[in-house]
């Protein structure tokens, strides 16, 4: 199915674009979401007419998100201490919501946590590296260093075979 997305839509394109989709996926959710419309004659002369104010419209998020990105790059390494055992495993994870919200509180900026993806899950100590993706052209790299706020013992339960 043919459609013309409204907003940019990860893997597939950028807002104004026409696109070759399969149908189910047009359907059920571009658009449900208001992500796209149908590319019809009239939708794609409508498209054309409105080409500038499209292109004028993403240059401006475009140069909003550098302008983000430049906050974001300011802070260079979110520190964070947790509760650790003696392995060095934490006990919980420090998941996208925590850093969206760190990020907030050091630069101001407030990020959805959908946008920020992680190589390996934070759930040791250690260094770790996030990726925050503001634009499908912007993006941010930030370290992230997990240090102990206290060590504590690791129990080893055993288990019996009692029925």
């Amino acid at each position: 199915m043919e459609v013309i997305l409204k907003k940019d839509v990860q893997n597939i394109g950028e807002a104004g674009d026409i696109v070759n989709v399969k149908d189910g996926y047009a359907r059920n959710y571009l658009l449900p979401q208001n992500l796209a419309e149908v590319a019809t004659k009239g939708a794609k002369e409508n498209r054309e007419k409105n080409l500038a104010r499209i292109k004028a419209k993403q240059e401006k998020l475009h140069a909003e998100a550098l302008e983000l990105a430049k906050k974001i790059e300011a802070i260079e390494v979110l520190e964070f201490s947790a509760k650790a055992g003696e392995s060095g495993k934490l006990f919980g994870a420090i998941t996208t919501k925590r850093l969206a919200e760190e990020i907030k509180a050091k630069a101001g900026v407030d990020i959805d946590r959908k946008t920020i993806s992680l190589d390996a899950p934070i759930n040791k100590l250690g260094n770790f590296n996030m990726q925050i993706k503001l634009t499908s052209k912007v993006k941010v790299s930030l370290s992230v260093k997990v240090t102990a706020s206290e060590v504590l013992k690791e129990e080893v339960v055993e288990e019996t075979d009692e029925k």
